[in-house]
């Protein structure tokens, strides 16, 4: 049922809710044919779809603390989109099960013949084993959680009138965003970067921080179009929020770019046989024609895009640009991950002998999004139509929205 507010979620949610819940059953029957077909495939497809998930959960629970930090009318009318998709964290600590299930195949420091086979695989087995590597997921998420949680409960709480939770939350948010840095960069060199154990970028971490920052901000921007069309949000959003969404994903936009031209920078500068046959195979045999691809789309055509204010300020025209940017994230995860694996499935790392990285797209890469993101926008949705569309306990609601009430 939803809550008897004013500001309720509009009655279609629970449409919206069920479609998505097919949607991912449909894509959990694919993925498990894909399961018992080539389990390979199935692992490596199932860790790219997940972590494009993962980004959208934390991207949006990063953005919730910034705004408790900096305040202002752009977050307020759009906290509880970011308080819902953090509520997805538990269903996310599950689907991270079958990560764990794929080791052998996904990780190649797990192969005793690999560890024998490189001495300086062999110096970072204290770091590199099952064990710690578990214990490390184990305490991520459970980072993750706690923040959600408490964010949730005390936002429950200002609703019921306990103002005092407002400092609360702004105090966690401060430790929060430092916790979530330092977190997602060791998640991200444990999930990802060593698929490639001999590979390592001190910037690999804030590749996923302006990554998930993006994903966040278009998810951020897809539902506030949906919301505005629906009571009772349609006469909440102003021209003004998309155009403060707009200047943020512009400057994600920037920053990802940033990030990655600053390892190629220095890799290419420093030109050191352990870093540069990571670029080496995604700029060749094919692969230079996605990299191409990622400056392009996810880099200079999203620029220019965003730097026009009349596309900023039109919401269906941002949106659209917010989906283009979710699928070229999905682009550069796939670039990230799969080069390091062969075709057949097995990473590459693994197989002895010459093998080549050659690019290819299999079912389960389109399967494997679906079933995650059918599940996540389930909940997600679930969650949202638990409470008011607007925080209505907040002490600063009635001037933030007063502050945009002309423009």
């Amino acid at each position: 049922m939803n809550v008897a507010t004013p500001f309720a979620p509009p009655a279609d949610i629970d449409l919206r809710r069920s479609r998505a819940l097919l949607a991912g059953l449909a894509g959990l029957a694919v993925c498990a044919i894909g399961f018992a077909v080539n389990r390979d495939q199935f692992f490596r497809a199932w860790l790219i779809a997940y972590m494009l998930w993962l980004g959208i959960t934390l991207g949006s629970m990063a953005l919730m603390m910034i705004h408790h930090l900096s305040g202002g009318a752009w977050g307020m009318v759009v906290r509880r989109v970011w308080e819902a998709s953090s509520r997805t964290l538990p269903l996310m600590s599950l689907l991270f099960i079958p990560v764990l299930l794929g080791m052998s195949t996904l990780y190649p420091w797990m192969h005793a013949d690999a560890l024998q086979a490189d001495k300086v695989l062999r110096h970072k087995v204290p770091y590199l084993n099952p064990a710690f590597f578990i214990a490390r997921a184990v305490f991520y998420f459970a980072v993750w959680n706690l923040i959600a949680w408490k964010m949730s409960s005390w936002s429950r709480a200002q609703d019921g009138g306990d103002v005092a939770r407002t400092r609360s939350m702004q105090r966690l948010s401060g430790a929060g965003l430092v916790l979530y840095v330092i977190t997602i960069t060791f998640a991200a060199v444990d999930w990802t970067m060593s698929t490639d154990p001999l590979y390592y970028s001190t910037i690999y971490g804030f590749l996923f921080l302006a990554g998930q920052g993006l994903s966040g901000l278009s998810f951020t921007i897809i539902m506030a179009g949906f919301l505005r069309r629906r009571e009772p949000m349609a006469g909440i959003f102003k021209p003004s929020h998309f155009q403060d969404y707009g200047k943020l994903t512009l400057a994600f936009v920037m920053l990802w770019a940033y990030f990655n031209f600053s390892q190629y920078l220095l890799v290419y500068a420093a030109n050191i046989v352990d870093e540069i046959p990571y670029f080496i195979t995604r700029i060749t045999n094919g692969w230079q024609y996605l990299a191409i691809f990622l400056v392009l789309f996810q880099f200079a055509v999203p620029f220019a895009l965003l730097l026009s204010r009349n596309v900023k300020r039109t919401p269906h025209r941002l949106v659209v640009v917010a989906f283009w940017i979710l699928f070229v994230r999905f682009a550069d995860l796939f670039m990230l991950i799969t080069p390091e694996f062969d075709k057949s499935g097995p990473n590459l790392h693994v197989l002895r002998g010459e093998h080549v990285s050659v690019p290819f797209v299999h079912w389960l890469d389109l399967a494997a999004p679906i079933a995650i993101g059918g599940l996540w926008l389930w909940m997600f949705f679930t969650q949202l139509r638990q409470r008011p569309l607007l925080p209505v306990g907040d002490p600063y609601l009635g001037s933030a929205l007063e502050s945009t009430g002309g423009h």
